[in-house]
This record gives C-alpha cells, sequence and structure tokens, in this order.
C-alpha cells in the first residue's frame, strides 16, 4: 500500500519569493513539492507515530501564482485524482498590491447538515471556500485574500462533535472505569489531538481553501481547554486532576506541529530548539519534554510571531500560554518575555501597525469595567473574604481579557499612544486591534483622552466562523454593550479603586451575532475592513442545508477605517 496524505496540504509562511507547504502523511517517506519550475522536498519527522513535513519552495517571483503539486515517495497524492475543486495555488506575497486579510475565530467543525447548522449557523470558511472555488473557475482572482488569520479556537477539544466521541469512546474501549479517568467527552492524549484535527481540517471544502490561501494561527483557550490559564488557583485546582499533565503536553505539542510550526519562516525554523530536536529523531518525548516546560515555565517559549504585508506590520500575540497568574496581585497577560517582544513591536515607520490577539483588547465598556474590577476584587481589594467568590465569578463568566489584566492593559495601552505620538518612529496611519473569541464581532473606535493624535485607532472583532452563541447569552453580550450598563460598572470598577484608562472608546458598529468573517483591506495609508455573513434566517439555512446548495455570502458590514 502507497504512501499518502493524512492531511494537507496545508500553505503556511509565505513571502514575496518563499512558500511553505504543510503535510501530514500516512508513514514516513519523502514528500516533494512541485511548483511550475521550482521543487522542494523534505523527509517526514516523527511525533507519538504520526508523520509530518514542511517543504519550503524558494526562488518565487513575488505576486505571481503558480499551480502546485505534492507527491509521497514519488508518487502523485494532490490534487487528488479525480478533483471537482481548481487548481491549488501557491502566491507569493506582493507588497506593491493592496494586501486582503481575512480573519475570524472560533469554527467547531459540522456535518453542515439541518441539525447542525440550526446549531451551530453556516460554516463561513467553507462557505468562503465555495465562493472562492467558484470565482476561480470563472476567472476571476482580483479580490483574493492575501492571508488567512486563524485568531484562536481553531479545534475545540473540550466540546467535541458525535464523531469524535465515538472515537475517543472506540479507543478508550476496555479502559477501565477508574474515578480519575480522562473525561469521556474531552481530548487528552496526543493521538485524540490528532484525529481532532484531521477532523476539524480534512472537510474537503475546507482542505481545499488551507491549500490555496497562506494562513497564520494562533490557539485561544479551546485549542486546550476552556479558561486555560484564567488565574494562578485555575491552574492549581487543574493540576490535581492526573489526566492534565498529558492533556497540556500533548494540546501544546499538537499546537506546535499542527499550528505554530507553520507560521514561522524556513530560517525562524531552523533555529527553533523544538525543531531541531524533531529533525533529530527525537520525537514524541522531545516534543513532550517541550510542552511540559512551555506549561510549566511560560517565559520558555515565545508563541507570538511577526509578519510583514506590504507596507504594514502584523503582529500574531500570544495571550494565553505565556501568561503569568502566579499571584492575582502582579497579573501578566504576557509573562516577561511576551511583554518585553510586544512593546519592542509596537514600533512607527509602517502605513499600519496590526495587532491580532485572539482576546479582543477593547472589549464594550460595560463588559470591560466588569472584568477590570472583578481582578481588583480577587486580588483584594475589597477583603480577603471576597477573592474566593471573586475567582468564582471570573471562571463562570470567563472574566479573563485584556481587561482582566489592567498592568499589562494599561502598558500597551501607553505603548500605543506612543507609537501614534510619534515617539516610537514616523506614526502610522493606524493602530488597529483585531481579536475574537466573544462570539460576536464588532468595531470600535478609540482616541487618546485629552490629547490629538493623527493616528486612527480601532478594535476589530470577528467572532464566530462557526459557533452560534445561544439566544440568552446574546441578550446577555447585548446588554452589556449598553451605555448605562458601562456607566455602571465603571463606577463599580472605580469603587474596587481602577483607574480610568488613558484610551476613550465607542462601539460604531455592532455587535453583530452571525457566523462572520472579516477582511481587512490595507493600501498604502488607507485601511478598509468588510464582514461577511450568510444573511438568512435559520429555517432557511436549514433548508439551505437539505438542498446541498452553497450558501450565500453577503456583506454584513463595511466601514473605511483611514484615507
Amino acid at each position: 500500500m502507497g504512501n499518502g496524505l493524512r492531511l494537507g496540504p496545508i500553505l503556511r509562511h509565505v513571502t514575496e519569493t518563499t512558500a511553505t507547504v504543510w503535510v501530514e502523511t500516512e508513514g514516513p517517506g519523502t514528500v516533494t513539492v512541485t511548483a511550475g519550475n521550482r521543487t522542494a522536498s523534505a523527509d517526514t519527522f516523527s511525533a507519538h507515530g504520526h508523520h509530518y513535513a514542511l517543504c519550503d519552495l524558494t526562488g518565487l517571483v513575488p505576486g505571481r501564482a503558480v499551480e502546485y503539486r505534492v507527491s509521497v515517495d514519488g508518487v502523485p497524492v494532490w490534487p487528488e485524482e479525480g478533483s471537482p475543486y481548481p487548481p491549488s495555488l501557491l502566491r507569493p506575497l506582493d507588497h506593491s498590491a493592496p494586501q486582503r486579510l481575512l480573519f475570524g475565530s472560533c469554527r467547531t467543525p459540522t456535518d453542515h447538515g439541518p441539525a447542525a447548522v440550526a446549531r451551530y449557523g453556516t460554516d463561513m470558511l467553507r462557505a468562503y471556500a465555495l465562493r472562492l472555488a467558484e470565482a476561480r473557475r470563472g476567472g476571476g482572482t482580483a479580490a483574493e485574500p492575501t492571508a488567512l488569520l486563524l485568531i484562536g479556537d481553531q479545534v475545540y477539544a473540550d466540546e467535541i462533535q458525535q464523531p469524535m466521541r465515538e472515537y475517543l469512546a472506540a479507543r478508550r474501549a476496555g479502559t477501565p472505569a477508574e474515578q480519575h479517568r480522562p473525561p469521556d467527552d474531552e481530548v487528552v492524549f496526543f493521538d485524540e489531538y490528532a484525529e481532532l484535527y484531521r477532523q476539524s481540517w480534512s472537510d474537503p471544502d475546507v482542505r481545499w481553501l488551507l491549500s490555496t490561501v497562506p494562513t497564520l494561527m494562533l490557539f485561544d483557550d479551546h485549542d486546550i481547554r476552556d479558561d486555560w490559564n484564567t488565574s494562578g488557583s485555575w491552574r492549581s485546582d487543574i493540576a490535581e486532576n492526573p489526566w492534565w499533565r498529558p492533556r497540556i503536553t500533548s494540546g501544546l505539542g499538537s499546537y506546535w506541529v499542527y499550528q505554530h510550526a507553520g507560521n514561522l519562516s524556513p530560517e525562524q525554523r531552523a533555529a527553533d530548539p523544538v525543531w531541531r530536536a524533531l529533525r533529530d529523531g527525537g520525537g514524541g518525548a522531545a516534543l513532550d519534554e517541550f510542552a511540559w516546560q512551555a506549561h510549566r515555565e511560560p517565559d520558555s517559549y515565545r508563541w507570538s510571531h511577526a509578519h510583514t504585508f506590504g507596507g504594514s506590520r502584523v503582529l500574531m500575540v500570544d495571550t494565553r500560554c505565556g501568561r503569568d497568574v502566579a499571584d492575582d496581585r502582579a497579573r501578566s497577560m504576557l509573562g516577561p518575555v511576551g511583554e518585553r517582544w510586544l512593546d519592542e513591536s509596537l514600533t512607527g515607520d509602517v502605513d499600519h501597525l496590526v495587532v491580532a490577539s485572539t482576546l479582543p483588547f477593547l472589549l464594550p465598556k460595560g463588559v470591560h469595567y466588569l472584568e477590570a474590577w472583578n481582578e481588583a476584587v480577587c486580588a483584594g481589594a475589597w477583603g480577603g473574604r471576597l477573592r474566593g467568590p471573586g475567582e468564582k465569578l471570573r471562571r463562570q463568566l470567563d472574566l479573563e481579557h485584556w481587561a482582566a489584566f489592567q498592568r499589562s492593559f494599561t502598558a500597551v495601552t501607553e505603548a500605543v499612544l506612543e507609537v501614534a505620538d510619534g515617539r516610537r518612529g514616523a506614526p502610522p496611519a493606524s493602530v488597529l486591534f483585531l481579536g475574537g473569541d466573544v462570539h460576536f464581532s464588532y468595531l470600535a473606535r478609540a482616541r487618546a483622552r485629552g490629547r490629538a493624535a493623527g493616528t486612527v485607532i480601532a478594535q476589530l472583532v470577528c467572532s464566530p466562523i462557526c459557533n452560534w452563541l445561544p439566544p440568552a447569552m446574546r441578550r446577555m453580550t447585548w446588554l452589556a454593550g449598553r451605555a448605562v450598563t458601562g456607566l455602571g460598572c465603571r463606577a463599580l470598577a472605580a469603587l474596587a479603586g481602577v483607574r480610568t484608562p488613558a484610551l476613550d472608546w465607542r462601539l460604531v458598529g455592532g455587535p453583530w451575532y452571525d457566523n462572520a468573517l472579516a477582511t481587512l483591506v490595507l493600501d498604502g495609508r488607507t485601511a478598509a475592513v468588510r464582514w461577511e455573513h450568510s444573511p438568512v434566517v435559520r429555517t432557511a439555512l436549514r433548508a439551505a442545508a437539505r438542498s446541498g446548495l452553497r450558501p450565500p455570502v453577503r456583506e454584513l458590514a463595511a466601514h473605511r477605517l483611514t484615507g
């Protein structure tokens, strides 16, 4: 039997002359990617019985799209025989052209049937893929995305679908029903994570999209577990479970392999100690050792990464693994290493500075002040007796965004205002925060209190891609966004000693609750954003699912940010 693809190909890190293609194969072997007259080959590396390769093509022509093919041990495996999709293309960056950055977060894989659509809504990643394939068949390529930024919850390790439940039941059959056995409805081991990624990314339409649009990724909590690293006491409590060590090592190890390695340039990967260990045959043991150290010592590894698109800089910021939450009175969203990297990266001399973190930097004000108040209470602002109830509330309401890390929020605010004032190089036309996580989308515009600046500051949130909020949660988030709620929570926060931030902001678009994908267009000093969705009611979505028709993709909102 031949050696084929288990998952992929996925087009990852791309520059104006290079492109990286990631694959998982069914066995060890040599993977070759051919694009025009350029060829790259790589032997697979192994971890826990799974086999992977990253092939780095070089010498490409900026902006010139070229078809590519993949073979394993000399046997063609992509495109698949009889594929109904247009050819997968490599499109190196053209820094002189407008940059179209597609972004979103929170995607639950479904079977797209009527029941799934009624519960989770249209999978916008699939809907976008179908539209792009249709456009390519018709010869349309002018408005294709430059890159896809998946900013959190690419997989749900703790909220699994029925096929994954069946896989876990079969895999764990015969395991003694011990009191502390792994949760039946959560993935724990590396094999299980590998299957979770396969199920999420092997949908034919999504698989084709990932093969042909350069993709960068960041994890959020559900990639590991809900509320991951929300506080020091959370870390202590979860560690009491005997299955936690394999869970966190498998979660972080699989994240490095499936998501993070492809974020790196070939040069960055060559210098990465994890890559060197895997290439030297360290396998699963080396991956587990790294992952456990990254969990125990968050400063031992930096997950954040930076990219250049045209004249703009995009910072993909880890807001999960690098956290320092040991002491509620000195919390850090990023930890010392992450803080230093982000501060050094927040500079001008670019057209636009884009800061993508899975968690929105600027929340609706009611939520912002509630989270800031809760952090203060958990730190003892209202006495020791309320710290426990404060922690319980933090976990129940997921009060863990930037606002719940006021020291980090203030430091980033000050740095951004220095960028806007021209104290860190020539000021950019905009500083734009991208976020997800909250399962509703919105646009917030911000300004410095008490001083003028020519740089536009805004928060763009696109969430979810496929995971509708239940109606009760929609009503709660709508209420949190009202001005009167913001005033009340601000007064509450002030009573706990929370200072008024140097930034003032307000929602000028949204909240929107449909599944969505957003496109940020950067063209010189001009920036614009557009959200797209499937604009039909649930009954119509169910009918479309039954008929097998392509879900419609329509504009939800559009805003010109600068220019």
